[in-house]
């Protein structure tokens, strides 16, 4: 069997995963129960991409310190694996890229953070996680596109929108900044918005390529 299990959903297309890392069996967001069946299906390395939150049970952490324990490495990143790996790598959980810093450094605490809806079926996402939009501000500020203080009212606006309701023209539509500046963001999003998600995916999957 390969060396790896991938979960992985919304963050990057399995089709584009194989392409960075060919020796892994790509299976779809984990829920409970499944890195117990992966530990025991031979996996030398499990890798905690996606993951659900409300649709099913999440991924416990004993389940993630039992594979552990049996020698396995898990690496953890995006999403899901990011909030597992910065609340667990200190028992051994591997984490990778910048979500799971921002987790790890207390810049963010919450599992909404990565929450999204998908397509059961496809897996592609139908709302925007709120990491996505951080960094997408975060870049629209250093491009002098907002101020300090309109990234702080958006994300005010984001944070205070249901998750799978969370899209870039909702929060502008609620965010409390002058319209022109909603106009010149929501034009400068179109092709500079950062899917800090996919980011931390290739990241992790070029890591544990190395790995194995």
């Amino acid at each position: 069997m390969p060396s790896a299990v991938v979960f992985i959903g919304p963050s990057l297309p399995p089709e584009e995963a194989r392409t960075i890392l060919s020796d892994a069996e790509y299976l779809p967001p984990a829920k409970r129960g499944d890195l117990t069946a992966a530990a025991a299906s031979g996996a030398k390395v499990i890798v905690l991409i996606d993951g659900v939150f409300f649709q099913d049970r999440a991924v416990g952490h004993r389940e993630i310190l039992s594979a552990i324990r049996s020698g396995i490495k898990v690496v953890g990143s995006s999403s899901m694996g990011a909030l597992r790996a910065s609340e667990m790598d200190t028992l051994g959980m591997i984490g990778i890229g910048e979500i799971y810093r921002w987790y790890k450094d207390g810049k963010i605490n919450a599992d909404d953070e990565v929450g999204l809806v998908y397509d059961p079926e496809t897996h592609t996402a139908l709302s925007e996680p709120m990491v996505n939009i951080r960094a997408s501000f975060a870049a629209a500020k250093e491009a002098a596109v907002i101020s300090d203080e309109e990234e702080a009212e958006l994300l005010r606006a984001c944070k205070a929108i249901y998750y799978p309701d969370r899209t870039y023209r909702r929060v502008l539509r609620d965010a409390g900044i002058a319209e022109d500046t909603k106009s010149a963001l929501a034009l400068w999003l179109k092709t500079n918005a950062v899917d800090q998600k996919r980011h931390d995916a290739v990241e992790c999957l070029k890591t544990v390529r190395g790995m194995v």
